[in-house]
């Protein structure tokens, strides 16, 4: 042989080996979402069967306080978003609070993946997770209720929304909070939140506390799907209630992405 391959670094013209390229967003989308889905049906089925239930019982309880109207109305959408609460902010939280304590980050921060891929993955798996729950539980309350379920089609849109907004800040949570047990006790926290201003009916509560509520990011999921209960629904209102949900949910998930690029590299 002639000719000698130069190593690596060895001289001005020699060409060091490539990287492969870094993969692309939606392709890496869908991988972690598979992934986190997977997953979630083996570990999350008996809370998602306590969510659904915990949601069934507090309208039951409520059964005996509200005859009906626009309170029925509130307290079954407030139980059915409540479901999407429990398992896209509250386990959500807990999910990256442990993956931050055990290390988890730094495995995925070396896979050439974008960082909003990984946060709206898991997000997403999470809050497509909810969808059997969030249906039971409103088909429930409308029977004990007695509201018609003519519009329960707009769960199509509030399921996703609300759980884009709430799974945001579950994992913004979880990212943020600097030990392990504080992430779960956010993610406990922001649930009772969505229970205490999300289901009780709004024109029950003081004013302060109502300031709170519109600051709740479910809480425009909860309304839109509470119009849809009317006999004549005001279509207008309700995409405006969508269309915030929508807002929320993106400024959510781009927190929750910066998050995790904080918690990576520390």
């Amino acid at each position: 042989m002639t000719g000698r391959v130069s190593p690596v670094g060895a001289g001005a013209g020699a060409v060091g080996a490539q990287l492969a390229p870094r993969a692309r967003l939606f392709p890496s989308l869908a991988a972690v979402y598979r992934a986190q889905l997977s997953r979630a049906r083996v570990a999350r089925i008996p809370l998602l069967f306590v969510a659904t239930f915990q949601s069934i019982g507090i309208m039951i309880l409520m059964r005996g306080v509200v005859d009906g109207g626009s309170e029925a109305r509130a307290v079954v959408a407030g139980s059915s978003v409540l479901v999407v609460a429990f398992v896209a902010l509250n386990l959500l939280a807990q999910y990256f609070g442990q993956l931050r304590a055990s290390g988890g980050l730094d495995h995925y921060a070396t896979l050439p993946v974008p960082p909003a891929a990984v946060v709206l993955g898991a997000a997403g798996a999470y809050a497509s997770f909810t969808v059997p729950g969030t249906i039971v539980t409103a088909v429930t309350g409308s029977v004990l209720f007695q509201l018609p379920m003519t519009h329960l089609w707009v769960l199509v849109a509030v399921i996703p929304l609300s759980g884009a907004a709430l799974s945001g800040l579950g994992a913004a949570l979880g990212l943020l909070a600097p030990r392990q047990e504080l992430a779960t006790l956010l993610g406990q926290l922001g649930m009772s939140a969505a229970l205490l201003l999300g289901v009780l009916p709004a024109n029950r509560m003081p004013a302060p506390i109502g300031w709170a509520r519109d600051l709740l990011p479910s809480t425009y999921g909860v309304e839109a799907l509470s119009r849809s209960f009317g006999s004549r629904p005001d279509w207008a209102v309700i995409a405006l209630d969508l269309g915030v949900c929508a807002a929320v949910g993106v400024l959510s998930l781009a927190v929750a992405t910066w998050a995790y690029r904080r918690a990576a590299v520390r």
